[in-house]
């Protein structure tokens, strides 16, 4: 079985691992109520998208 030549180091490994990390979703303020709400979504406080009520339909 084959074993490596060298240790790898701490900071070889955290370069290889850098994409394995939460993320933050991309929050918006909504432009009717104020709310912060999902990035191209409809507002939950308020049902608006794009300026419109589209939640009370």
């Amino acid at each position: 079985m084959a074993v490596p030549f060298r240790r790898t180091s701490k900071t070889r490994k955290r370069q290889r691992r850098t994409h394995i990390k939460l993320r933050v979703p991309g929050m918006t303020e909504c432009p009717e109520c104020g709310e912060m709400k999902l990035s191209h979504r409809v507002c939950k406080a308020c049902g608006s998208y794009k300026g419109r009520d589209v939640a009370s339909k």
